[in-house]
């Protein structure tokens, strides 16, 4: 049977409860106990910037897959393709160029607003990553940034929130809503969140298009990639 994105999206598999677990998961229980109380441990043992981002990202990633299988695949006899793990189509391939562009553009001007108003755009990691200049460095930041983040959160905030929260408001809110989520659990790196908020629309626009996480997990990536590079060029 030929899958049908518009269908996809008209419903879901799961109740209020597996939609409240998740959003604990993803807005409590992991920026509790482990972004605020495991930061400060992962510090004083790396006492790296870097490093203590990359573990905790790491951890995040095993923390949230292991929720969604537990939670809302494993009880349901589901398989991953109900949260976007799933083929798209080849036609949009120049698509996923495309957003991938109108995201840097658009990230570059957010930026280039905040610096006209006194702001910045660095934060801990980025600092730590030019103070250590090295090709490990630059090989496990962009692993984790171009690679681990972008499959894990895509799968979390648009294969499941973003289709958990649209079937239930309609297709614009479902992106405002977990497009905001996505901005506060980005907290405390203040000087990304309206990029991140813009990011997330960008991906949940490519899942609602294609019923895939694919493509979101490509224009991440790169887009997470892309400004890897560029931190340790500078």
């Amino acid at each position: 049977m030929d899958f049908d994105k518009n269908e996809y999206f008209k419903g879901d598999p799961w109740g209020i409860k597996e939609g409240v677990w998740m959003l604990g998961l993803s807005c409590f229980i992991v920026p509790v106990f482990i972004e605020f109380l495991l930061r400060e441990q992962f510090d004083s043992f790396f006492r790296n910037g870097l490093y203590t981002g990359t573990t905790m990202g790491f951890i995040m990633a095993i923390v949230f897959m292991l929720g969604v299988y537990f939670v809302c695949l494993r009880p349901c006899s589901l398989s991953w393709k109900e949260v976007g793990v799933r083929r798209f189509a080849a036609s949009y391939w120049g698509a996923i160029a495309g957003w991938t562009i109108v995201l840097i553009f658009s990230s570059i001007m957010v930026l280039a607003l905040m610096m006209a108003v006194g702001g910045t755009y660095e934060n801990e990691k980025t600092e730590s990553v030019k103070q250590n200049v090295t090709v490990f460095n630059f090989f496990i930041g962009f692993i984790s940034a171009a690679i681990i983040s972008p499959v894990y959160e895509e799968i979390l905030y648009r294969g499941f929130i973003y289709r958990w929260i649209r079937v239930r408001t309609g297709k614009s809110w479902g992106m405002f809503i977990s497009s905001f989520l996505f901005m506060v659990v980005h907290i405390p790196t203040y000087n990304t969140l309206m990029i991140n908020f813009i990011s997330g629309l960008v991906f949940a626009w490519a899942y609602e298009k294609t019923g895939s996480i694919w493509p979101s997990v490509m224009i991440h990536g790169l887009f997470n990639g892309l400004a890897v590079i560029l931190t340790f060029l500078e």
